[in-house]
């Protein structure tokens, strides 16, 4: 349970998705491996029983024809996992990394991420998104997937290019499931040594302010330099607004927790934080 799987796609955001996944290698001393899924082969296709109208074996011809296809659109498909892989290892190399395996496989990602799950200490994909650039519309699903599936952490590039963070912010509420993320963080090496920002949206109240208060002594327990922000307001509005402000940083959230802010980890369609950050995401279980 110690490795660090970078699961690739060959979309734009694969290059930050290695860079990612090497620099997450490097802080957790662990070997990292890659991973790039390919659709299931194709069922044969129907093409019912026109034999007559089709003429004396013109219906075989076109089921051979269409094999023939389907065979020669898998032989590329693999050839470019493998020419993907081979330039993702490449690049993983230049970052300082050696990988220790790849692998291409076929079916979803999620499914994938599942049977690889006991050996993985966490998994770094990125996000691609549809439609408008500038209001980034629609998340494509395999990343909700993956975080719904799994209960390894998940890092996700939501931008093309990688900055190592300078800083990260955890989104807090005070639930337990909050309170463990900083437990996690505070006993990893992943963000050691980076200061720390615990933010909050909602009303300021004693009981916000205690709960923030607790989290930031956790960390600084740790040898963290934390801070702590309340902001008044709807955490999809504030969180966002907030992180622009603090420059390379990393969000840390934890997943399906009980308040509004569990809503902005996995939504029905879309990932909603994921769709409105503009830094990567440290989604921890």
């Amino acid at each position: 349970m110690d490795k660090i799987y970078a699961c690739i796609d060959g979309l734009a955001a694969t290059g930050a998705t290695i860079d990612w996944a090497a620099w997450a290698a490097l802080r957790l001393d662990a070997p990292l491996e890659l991973l790039h899924a390919l659709p299931r082969p194709p069922e044969p296709p129907h093409v019912g029983d026109y034999g007559g109208a089709l003429g004396l074996g013109a219906q075989e011809v076109l089921l051979q024809q269409l094999s023939a296809l389907d065979a020669q659109r898998e032989k590329i498909a693999q050839e470019a996992g493998h020419q993907m892989l081979s330039g993702a290892s490449e690049r993983a190399r230049a970052a300082g990394v050696v990988p220790t395996a790849t692998h291409l496989r076929h079916g979803a990602l999620e499914d994938l991420a599942v049977e690889l799950e006991p050996e993985a200490r966490l998994f770094v994909l990125g996000t691609h998104f549809r439609g408008s650039s500038h209001q980034r519309l629609h998340l494509d699903h395999h990343v909700e997937r993956v975080i719904r599936t799994v209960q390894r952490p998940v890092l996700v590039a939501t931008a093309e290019k990688f900055v190592a963070p300078e800083r990260f912010v955890i989104a807090y509420d005070g639930s337990a499931t909050a309170r463990e993320a900083v437990r996690r963080v505070a006993t990893s090496p992943l963000l050691h040594g980076l200061p720390a920002l615990l933010a909050m949206a909602g009303d300021d109240t004693p009981a916000a302010r205690q709960a923030l208060d607790e989290a930031r002594l956790l960390l600084h327990g740790a040898g963290f330099a934390a801070e702590t922000m309340l902001l008044p307001g709807e955490p999809e509005q504030v969180l966002p607004t907030l992180l622009k402000s603090q420059g390379a940083a990393l969000l840390v959230m934890g997943a399906y927790g009980h308040s509004r802010i569990r809503h902005l980890i996995v939504g029905s369609t879309t990932t909603t934080l994921l769709r409105l950050s503009e830094v990567p995401v440290l989604i921890l279980r």
